[in-house]
């Protein structure tokens, strides 16, 4: 299950929509329901409450206003975005993990 601290894709139709932040997961009034706080990752962020069952959480398709809803935790190895850990000590500098690669933001070409 999407806790608070973990990054969540959700998807609109399946199709992906925007990532969103879990800021906040409590139990609403009504039983087996939770308000999920999300803080949405675009400009200008946003924070929305959605009220959700647990397996809508951990990935079930919901609907909201007619169309499909689903989230998904977003997850990577060590020292990468979506597992909240740091890097392991003394990683910089070092080659890529196999099969990756690094791109420098400051090498794009403008085009």
């Amino acid at each position: 299950m999407a806790s608070t601290g973990d990054v969540v894709l959700v998807y609109h139709n399946e199709q992906p929509a925007f990532f969103a932040r879990v800021q906040d997961v409590s139990p609403d009034h009504k039983r087996d329901w939770y308000q999920v706080k999300l803080l949405v990752l675009q400009i200008p962020l946003t924070e929305v409450t959605w009220i959700l069952r647990e397996e809508y959480i951990n990935g079930t398709i919901f609907t909201m206003d007619g169309d499909s809803v689903r989230m998904e935790k977003v997850t990577g190895r060590r020292g990468e975005a979506g597992d909240g850990r740091p890097p392991d000590e003394g990683s910089r500098g070092k080659d890529p993990p196999a099969g990756g690669r690094v791109i420098s933001i400051f090498d794009r070409k403008r085009g």
